[in-house]
């Protein structure tokens, strides 16, 4: 995964075109880091007209789909990109943590039965919904059990997520005006958990450095009240996750990366032309209604992520002191206006996208103390 190339020119890419000024923003901040730290020239942000045929090194703010939009950026595998690629959308979405209600149960074009078998165990209880006809049986089937929530599977940050405790809360939901647009795009409805810690696995392969870490992730809440992702602290090595394992880890996070890579060997299986370069994964661990411990991987992000900014803070340490074993990083995303605190890089500080004002910044402690 190394672009070893010294003509290579590094680019930031916003693929949507609507993207929000702090997206597109961390992404420019994040290319220009990443292209001073491997040594390559920054080349902006991508424009076809001047970078057209060009050997480039792409931050892609999501993860690429389609073989024609890989083409057309000149992506042919991981090592000109920090992000994935997927041949078809869902596959880089929340719908592949889980299987269908049956085999009569509508599938996108592409879907691979096999992921859900090989991730069931390192799951939540939950299933994936691509029309409205399945979705209420889908949600009978998994409400026995107790609490379920429903996530549609382009929402990020967990925003438009919604608890939901019995059958009458779900019609209500069904009778809505947008709901046969919302099922046919993709909803996850997956068993909900009480005091839960979001566990971050994953792995970033830049240079000629292959970095492994674990962590948490936490919320805060943004402009409207709502909560929102707040940031990521990380454990990061230098090396694969044997390497990771070999640390003082708790049993609980242990388990966690564990679990991610059974997610992440199953990508790999069932999706046999998906690549990434960055792989992060998202596992829940709390109680069920049951009162029973749970533990299991919400979903994988191939892309330019929430810790994505720690994970180049730590690259960049390991390029000052490439004996280091460990570092610890975070990142942090606030919605009140302040003060960078002492030692650490800002990554963003404007506007967010409903509202005034966000700050994204990065500190770095040692790991031993």
């Amino acid at each position: 995964m190394t672009p070893t190339n010294r003509k290579k020119l590094v680019v930031a890419h916003s693929v949507r075109a609507d993207a929000p000024l702090h997206e597109v923003e961390t992404n420019r901040a994040l290319a220009r880091w990443l292209a001073q730290i491997l040594g390559l020239k920054y080349g902006g942000s991508y424009d076809p007209q001047l970078h057209d045929g060009r050997d480039l090194y792409l931050l892609p703010t999501q993860t690429l789909v389609g073989a024609e939009a890989a083409r057309q950026l000149g992506v042919k595998g991981p090592e000109d990109l920090w992000g994935g690629y997927v041949d078809h959308d869902f596959i880089c979405t929340k719908a592949i943590s889980h299987g269908l209600l049956n085999h009569h149960a509508h599938a996108p074009p592409g879907w691979a039965p096999l992921f859900s078998q090989r991730v069931r165990s390192v799951v939540l209880d939950g299933l994936s919904v691509f029309c409205l006809k399945d979705a209420r049986p889908a949600a009978e089937h998994l409400l026995y059990t107790g609490p379920i929530r429903l996530k549609p599977i382009h929402a990020c940050a967990g925003r438009g997520q919604e608890v939901i405790q019995n059958l009458d809360e779900f019609d209500e939901i069904l009778a809505r005006p947008e709901a046969d647009a919302t099922f046919t795009e993709g909803v996850v409805l997956e068993q909900d958990l009480d005091q839960v810690i979001t566990h971050s696995v994953g792995q970033s392969f830049i240079g000629d450095k292959v970095l492994s870490y674990c962590g948490d992730q936490y919320l805060t809440k943004d402009a409207e009240g709502e909560e929102v992702y707040g940031g990521s602290n990380l454990l990061v090595v230098q090396g694969s996750y044997d390497d990771l394992l070999k640390l003082d880890l708790a049993d609980d996070v242990r388990m966690a990366i564990q679990q991610a890579q059974v997610f992440d060997s199953a990508a790999d299986e069932a999706y046999p032309r998906f690549y990434a370069s960055r792989r992060n994964y998202d596992i829940a661990q709390g109680i069920d209604s049951g009162g029973k411990q749970r533990s299991g991987v919400l979903e994988q992000s191939w892309r330019m992520g929430g810790a994505s900014s720690a994970e180049v803070a730590a690259l960049q340490s390991f390029v000052n002191d490439p004996g280091m074993r460990a570092i610890r990083v975070s990142s942090v995303e606030t919605y009140i206006d302040q003060p960078l605190p002492a030692d650490s890089i800002e990554v963003y500080r404007g506007p967010a996208q409903s509202s005034d004002f966000l700050l994204k910044y990065v500190t770095v402690k040692s790991y031993d103390g």
